[in-house]
């Protein structure tokens, strides 16, 4: 129900009533950081990715450093599509110290599964930004939200600034930002795609499906 909001991008940006969203598990469980539903998963394979099968794309097009994309060449990868309906605010999946942020100015195509099945290395063609962090033992984690229709911004709370496609890319933010587990660190206003990009030796969980519901908090992966 939208009545209650201001506008529709008040509705979006909604932030759920306290408790709503319960960031459990030990400190070597990985949540989702957002409400979502599961999309492409698995390992990375010497630096390819799929977005969708029959459909990959390469770790050093999506990202913006060599050297970034082969620390994850064979870690483990989970695509997390938000849809329009959805609680569109996303927060710490571990207890992490964010490193850099690296905005990537891009198109804006659609990222639904059909988008997904045409457009190839979507991903890397949409706006996104990369946010590289490292969890409490200095185990390396990446956020990629990526933006698609619609969405004309990336809203990063723990940066005072917002990146929107005016901007040209890519431009990166060193920082030194601690956030934990369950922290809110950003928004979309509107439906829209995190990839999150895990270390060799992290297990994605043997229950996860693609096209299944998942939501904040609940548990993703382990260290």
């Amino acid at each position: 129900e939208t009545t209650r909001f201001r506008s529709l991008r008040d509705a979006f940006i909604r932030r759920l009533r306290p408790g709503a969203r319960t960031f459990a598990g030990d400190a070597a469980t990985i949540a989702s950081p957002c409400d979502a539903i599961v999309g492409a998963h698995g390992r990375v394979a010497d630096g390819a990715v799929w977005q969708v099968k029959g459909f990959p794309y390469r770790l050093d097009e999506l990202l913006p450093d060599p050297a970034l994309a082969a620390r994850f060449a064979n870690g483990a990868f989970v695509t997390l599509r938000l849809t329009a309906a959805m609680y569109h605010r996303f927060h710490a999946p571990a207890d992490l110290t964010v490193e850099a942020v690296t905005y990537q100015s891009g198109d804006c195509w659609n990222v639904n599964p059909i988008a997904l099945k045409r457009v190839e290395r979507l991903f890397c063609r949409n706006e996104r930004a990369v946010i590289e962090a490292r969890g409490a033992a200095g185990q390396p984690l990446l956020l990629v939200p990526v933006a698609a229709i619609l969405v004309a911004s990336i809203r990063l709370t723990f940066l005072d600034t917002e990146r929107t496609l005016r901007e040209r890319g890519p431009g990166r933010t060193s920082c030194d930002v601690t956030v934990t587990k369950g922290t809110e660190m950003g928004w979309f206003e509107h439906g829209s795609t995190i990839v999150m990009f895990l270390p060799e030796g992290a297990r994605l969980g043997p229950e996860l499906r693609e096209g299944q519901p998942i939501r904040a908090g609940e548990p993703l992966a382990r260290w």
